[in-house]
């Protein structure tokens, strides 16, 4: 399996193996709406097999940081239909991730002042508002009726992102989000039919894929997962625990025919990940995530040795728009400049050089 060659994940249909990874980049102020300049950074990377957008808030409870993009209104939908335009006349593939924050969010980033998720549980630590950083605080406890408007939040964001010209949707189940506290018991402690076992913690998720599929086609649909991750308080350190609630997650998915898993994790290549494939039994993107850096060799060796179908990469597409070419050539690339990562404006996000320059 090579990375320069086309293959399809369902409907979506891949000029290489080379995915950019969903990477916050917090440039669309506090209205949510992608611009001008949200649209050129997308397109310039539009020579990937596949772009996931940035986490995109599907609800007015569900933005999780200022700057971050939301598909809940018109203005919001019609900036993304200009990203996704751009995208598709440079010849791109483009999906929108969709990121319910739940517990990380914060009552003065959400338009209601609510804080939801599975439990009432709070995360540790800060997060950035537009006032400053501020500690997290105890959510609420989403109840059966508040769960049903969550998921329908979530369908109704995914038939906007493909009004607006989107190719597919990817469900964020990984990072410590919403969807991610449903699955661990550290930040499940419920107790009715989407708590206290492995199949009730991932019912929800399994609900929201099967209403977002039966909306707008499972193949245009794919989610992503980050087991063992440990991350934002949502902690999966049972191993047992952990292969159980994944393996119950994936019987419920795998009925809907969806486009991909994504599953990020930092050694791809471990019994869990590839179990999990094997299981799934369809499109499989894998992300060595966090701890490293994802470069040329080791994505060539993931699809060389076929542990992916292919490989979602995210510092390196930040920092070279051209990253595809520069592989196939085995060019130099550019140096990050992570201190403008999460900085307003066009400085280390539009600014990065192309090998022709």
């Amino acid at each position: 399996m090579d990375l320069f060659t086309p293959t399809e994940l369902g409907d979506l249909h891949l000029a290489n193996r080379v995915v950019m990874a969903p990477l916050t980049r917090v440039r669309s102020g506090a209205d949510g709406v992608p611009g001008e300049l949200v649209a050129e950074y997308y397109a310039q990377r539009a020579s990937v097999g596949l772009i996931i957008s940035e986490g995109v808030y599907p609800g007015q409870d569900s933005r999780g940081y200022f700057g971050q993009p939301g598909i809940v209104n018109d203005e919001q939908e019609a900036g993304w239909r200009r990203v996704a335009e751009r995208v598709h006349a440079e010849g791109g593939t483009i999906a929108m991730q969709l990121m319910h924050a739940g517990r990380v969010s914060h009552p003065d980033l959400t338009d209601t002042g609510r804080t939801l998720a599975p439990s009432a549980v709070a995360i540790e630590g800060e997060v950035h508002t537009q006032h400053g950083k501020k500690t997290h605080v105890t959510p609420a406890a989403l109840s059966a009726e508040e769960l049903a408007i969550v998921r329908d939040e979530f369908v109704e964001a995914a038939t906007r992102a493909v009004r607006a010209g989107f190719d597919g949707v990817e469900l964020h189940g990984a990072n410590g989000y919403l969807l991610h506290q449903f699955l661990s018991p550290a930040s499940n402690v419920r107790t009715d039919r989407w708590g206290g076992s492995a199949e009730a913690r991932a019912r929800f998720v399994i609900e929201v894929a099967e209403a977002v599929a039966a909306e707008i086609g499972g193949g245009r649909v794919g989610i992503r997962i980050s087991p063992a991750h440990n991350i934002q308080g949502v902690l999966e350190s049972d191993e047992a625990e952990t292969r159980r609630t994944y393996e119950a997650l994936l019987d419920g998915l795998v009925p809907l025919g969806l486009a991909y898993l994504s599953v990020l994790h930092k050694d791809p290549t471990v019994a869990l990940v590839q179990d999990l494939r094997e299981r799934f039994g369809g499109g499989f993107i894998v992300n060595t995530g966090f701890s490293t850096h994802t470069d040329r060799d080791e994505a060539l060796a993931l699809l060389e040795h076929a542990h992916a179908d292919a490989v979602a990469v995210g510092r390196a597409v930040i920092v070279n728009p051209d990253l595809v070419e520069r592989w196939r050539v085995s060019a130099p690339e550019n140096a990050p400049r992570p201190e403008l990562f999460y900085t307003p404006g066009a400085e280390g996000y539009t600014d990065y050089p192309r090998l022709s320059a």
